[in-house]
C-alpha cells in the first residue's frame, strides 16, 4: 500500500491476536521534517498524522484501499514526543462489512494511552 507519510514511521512488527485484533509496533522518525514545524524546539506528533497511520495500517492489514468516512470519539490523551517516546503500540480492532471498514484504535507508549478513536472507512475501488 502507498503511504503519504513517507519516512514518518516504521512498522517494526505486527501480529493478529486470538480475538482478531491487530497489534502494530511502530517507531516514529524523530528527524522527519514535520517535527521542525510542529513545534520548533518542542516536537509533538500531529494528531492528523496519527489518524493517517491508523488508516495506513488498516489498509496494510486488510489489503484494501480506504477512504475516511467519519471519525468519532477521537481522544488525544497524551503528547507524543518523537524524541522521548518514539516507539508506539497500536491496537486496531477491525470489522469489515460489505463496502465499509470500522476500526477502534488505542495507541499507547509504555503504560500511557496517547490516543483512542473510532473510525469508519469506505472501500475505494
Amino acid at each position: 500500500m502507498q503511504t503519504i507519510l513517507t519516512d514518518f514511521y516504521t512498522l517494526e512488527s505486527s501480529e493478529k491476536t486470538e480475538n482478531g485484533s491487530f497489534i502494530a509496533n511502530i517507531k516514529l522518525n524523530k528527524d522527519h521534517d514535520i517535527f521542525n514545524g510542529h513545534f520548533p524546539g518542542n516536537p509533538v506528533t500531529p494528531g492528523v498524522c496519527m489518524m493517517q497511520i491508523v488508516k495506513e495500517l488498516t489498509e496494510e492489514f486488510t489489503g484494501k484501499k480506504l477512504f475516511l468516512r467519519s471519525a468519532s470519539n477521537v481522544k488525544f490523551m497524551a503528547i507524543i514526543n518523537p524524541f522521548e517516546t518514539p516507539e508506539l503500540k497500536m491496537q486496531l480492532d477491525i470489522k469489515e462489512e460489505e463496502s465499509n471498514v470500522k476500526v477502534k484504535n488505542t495507541t499507547s507508549f509504555g503504560e500511557t494511552i496517547a490516543l483512542k478513536m473510532s473510525v469508519h472507512y469506505t472501500l475505494l475501488t
